[in-house]
């Protein structure tokens, strides 16, 4: 019997945070796993998502370093907090291009590539389901990765590649640090949790590694949130006026 080739994966956004969970849950599944992320990070490989030819490259690379490629897991992300009628257009389109846009450039050029069975996670999030005051920009990115999630298996179905997504709610990590440091911004989202806690890195990345070997899983966005998408979202605009005296 043929022994079986090892998986090869690459974690985009791997560098700190969900995606470097990530990346050490895959590393204990069996896989070899490259981590690309920004300039200036600890990582294999730079990448910026929303540079198209970044983008290739690393898919290039991979597959010619290591002779196949096997899991794509797009965790880069960014965010921003402004209301519709004040939002800067420049920077709707920044927070727009990471989170949507990269997720596209990522879906388009790992599916070039990936082996047959292959697997594409992205992690969405919350807001690709629930609005936010001032999350104008993010929750239409998120939203708009979640419905590009599900285009992407329809279409690359017939070639056996799987592309799923994770949505997570509430995590701590070097993105949501910066607003759960102002005052009421953690007691709200924990309260509009009905388990009542913050998941952690470590179990979005086992919700990751689960997609990236169910065989018969395609086209799924899956809710990681200790079930906050039942209730509201909390007022971050609200909070962050009160902080500050605006």
């Amino acid at each position: 019997m043929a022994e079986q080739q090892e998986r090869v994966a690459i974690v985009i956004g791997g560098a700190s945070g969900i995606g470097a969970a990530c990346a050490v849950a895959l590393r204990a599944d069996g896989c070899t796993v490259v981590v690309a992320d920004l300039p200036g990070t600890a990582c294999d490989v730079e990448v910026d998502v929303s540079d198209e030819d970044l983008v290739a490259a690393l898919m290039d690379g991979v597959v010619a370093s290591h002779g196949r490629l096997d899991v794509v897991v797009n965790s880069a992300g960014t965010s921003t907090l402004a209301n519709v009628v004040d939002h800067d257009a420049a920077e709707f389109r920044r927070v727009v291009d990471v989170n949507l846009t990269g997720g596209f450039l990522v879906l388009k050029h790992a599916g070039r590539v990936l082996s047959e069975g292959g697997s594409v996670v992205s992690l969405t999030s919350l807001n690709a389901r629930q609005p936010g005051g001032g999350m104008a920009a993010y929750c239409a990115a998120k939203a708009g990765l979640a419905m590009l999630t599900e285009v992407a298996a329809l279409e690359l179905g017939p070639r056996g590649i799987r592309v799923n997504a994770v949505s997570p709610g509430l995590v701590v990590t070097p993105l949501t640090a910066p607003a759960m440091d102002i005052d009421g911004i953690r007691e709200d989202y924990l309260a509009n949790t009905p388990l009542g806690r913050s998941g952690t890195p470590e179990e979005v990345a086992e919700a990751v590694v689960f997609c990236s070997r169910a065989a018969w899983l395609t086209g799924e966005v899956i809710d990681l949130n200790g079930g906050a998408h039942l209730m509201r979202y909390p007022d971050l605009v609200g909070h962050v006026n009160r902080a500050f005296g605006l």
